[in-house]
C-alpha cells in the first residue's frame, strides 16, 4: 500500500519496497509449510537413501555416516533438556510423514478407527497428496497421530495469566490426544505468530494520515514497544502520521498507537 499510495515517496524508494514486497510475497507459503518441507526433504532422503542401500548402490560406510547424520537433524530434546527450545520442525515433519507410509502399509486397529481413508492405500500416493494439499496446521490436523503423540511424548501446558503455576491440561491419551492435536495445529496458523495489521484508510483531504487497524486474534495483543518502533519506520515511509489501533472480536478498540 505504501510503495503504491505514499504521497511523496521518490522512485527510488517505491522500487526498493516493491523488490522487498516481491520476494516477502515468494516466500509468504513457506512460512506456513515450514514442518511439511522440512519433513519431507528428511522423509524422502531416508527413503532413497535405505532404497540405494539394500540394492546394493552404497556401502556400510556411507549408511553409517547417513545415520549419523539423519539421526542428528531429527533430534528432539525432551522438554527439561537445557537444549530445548521448541518441536523440532524436522522431527515432527519425518515422524508424521512415516506414519502416514506405516499406516497405508501395516495398519493397527486404532490407525483403522483414526485414518479409516488411508488403509490400504499407496503409500507413495498418500505421502504426495499430503504434501501437495496441506500447510503445517491443515497437514498436523488431518495426519498427526495418537502414535506419533506417544512416541514424541506430546502433552499440552495451559499457561493461564491470572494464574501463578502451569497447568497440564492434556497427555497423550485418549482424552488428550484430540485436544493435543488441535492445540499444536493451532500454534502452527500464520495468525498465531504474525498478527493482522490492514490499512484502515488514509485522510487524504486533511492531515493524510494512515490509519491501520490491528485485528486481535486469541487475546494475543502488540508488545507496545515492539508496536511503537515499528509504526515509525513506518512513519518514515509513508512520509505523515500514522496510527494503529488494536480492536478485538467485538470492534472494540483496546490501544491506540499514533507517530505524528
Amino acid at each position: 500500500f505504501i510503495e503504491k499510495n505514499a504521497p511523496t515517496l521518490p522512485v527510488w524508494k517505491r522500487e526498493l519496497i516493491r523488490i522487498v514486497r516481491k520476494v516477502s510475497q515468494y516466500f509468504y507459503p513457506q512460512g506456513m509449510t515450514k514442518v511439511m518441507n522440512e519433513g519431507f526433504a528428511t522423509f524422502m532422503h531416508y527413503h532413497i537413501i535405505n532404497e540405494m542401500f539394500e540394492q546394493g548402490y552404497i556401502d556400510d560406510g556411507f549408511m553409517l555416516e547417513f545415520i549419523h547424520s539423519h539421526s542428528s537433524v531429527v533430534f528432539q530434546p525432551e522438554f527439561n533438556s537445557p537444549y530445548f527450545s521448541g518441536i523440532n520442525p524436522y522431527a515432527l515433519g519425518f515422524n508424521v510423514f512415516m506414519d502416514i507410509k506405516r499406516i497405508c502399509q501395516d495398519p493397527t486397529e486404532e490407525d483403522r478407527n483414526w485414518f479409516p481413508n488411508l488403509i490400504g492405500k499407496d503409500w507413495l500416493d498418500e505421502v504426495h497428496y499430503a504434501m501437495e494439499n496441506f500447510r503445517d496446521d491443515s497437514f498436523i490436523l488431518q495426519y498427526l497421530s495418537p502414535k506419533v503423540m506417544r512416541d514424541m511424548r506430546l502433552f499440552l501446558i495451559a499457561d493461564f495469566e491470572e494464574e501463578d503455576e502451569y497447568e497440564i491440561s492434556a497427555i497423550h491419551n485418549e482424552r488428550g490426544y484430540r485436544k493435543i492435536r488441535e492445540s499444536l495445529s493451532n500454534q502452527y496458523r500464520r495468525a498465531f505468530y504474525v498478527p493482522d495489521i490492514q490499512v484502515d484508510r488514509v485522510d487524504l483531504h486533511t492531515t493524510s494520515k494512515l490509519h491501520m487497524v490491528h485485528q486481535i486474534v486469541d487475546d494475543k495483543r502488540l508488545d507496545p514497544r515492539e508496536a511503537q518502533s515499528t509504526l515509525e519506520h513506518v512513519r518514515y515511509l509513508w512520509e505523515f502520521p500514522v496510527e494503529l489501533t488494536s480492536r478485538n472480536k467485538l470492534g472494540i478498540n483496546e490501544e491506540v498507537y499514533q507517530c505524528d
